[in-house]
């Protein structure tokens, strides 16, 4: 795959959180910045959100914040970002965060990290996208989720193809090298207009 122009960060809003999850976030915003790719995210200032887009502001990257009214309504979006958009649902948050972007970089997170992984994972097995995802299994952060994906193949509730859906990269560094050796997206979704 050619460098994506855009990329989708799942990850969590908490700062009391490891160091080295926090150099994570900082590390994929400025990567993603010196590489000229736009980062999408759910447009917060707090936690891993907040590191990763400011990381690539200062590295003078484009940055897309996407946030609900709820959740902007408690003060804590991003005002200093390129493009901030504030959308009616999650529903539609999440809708217009994949529609903005070339692929989906997982760094760890809580609950609303693993509804974000889950569904576009799901949506990847429907064939409603065929995006690059890249989990970044940072100090071994995911390992009890990928542990889960292989039970429920061995259990035959998922089928073991469906394991190829993501890649697994430890660092990110392995971000950009997974990139690079994805084939490039060919189905063709009608996308909503911010």
């Amino acid at each position: 795959m050619k460098a994506p122009n855009s990329v989708c960060v799942y990850c969590g809003s908490s700062s009391r959180v490891a160091d080295v999850h926090k150099d994570a976030a900082h590390t994929l915003g400025d990567g993603l910045a010196r590489r000229g790719i736009q980062l999408v995210y759910g447009g917060g200032r707090v936690g891993l959100m907040g590191i990763a887009a400011d990381a690539a502001l200062a590295a003078g990257g484009h940055v897309v914040g996407i946030i609900p009214e709820h959740i902007q309504s408690a003060e804590i979006e991003h005002t200093g970002l390129t493009e901030l958009h504030v959308v009616d649902s999650m529903h539609t948050r999440k809708r217009l965060m994949v529609d903005r972007s070339d692929a989906f970089v997982v760094l760890p997170g809580g609950l609303g990290t693993l509804d974000e992984v889950f569904e576009i994972l799901t949506w990847k097995q429907l064939r409603l996208h065929d995006k690059p995802v890249v989990i970044v299994d940072v100090d071994g952060y995911w390992r009890p989720l990928l542990g889960l994906i292989d039970h429920t193949v061995a259990q035959g509730f998922t089928q073991p193809a469906h394991r190829a859906l993501f890649t697994v990269v430890d660092d990110v560094d392995g971000v950009f090298a997974a990139l690079a050796h994805e084939p490039e997206p060919a189905l063709k979704i009608p996308t909503q207009k911010l």
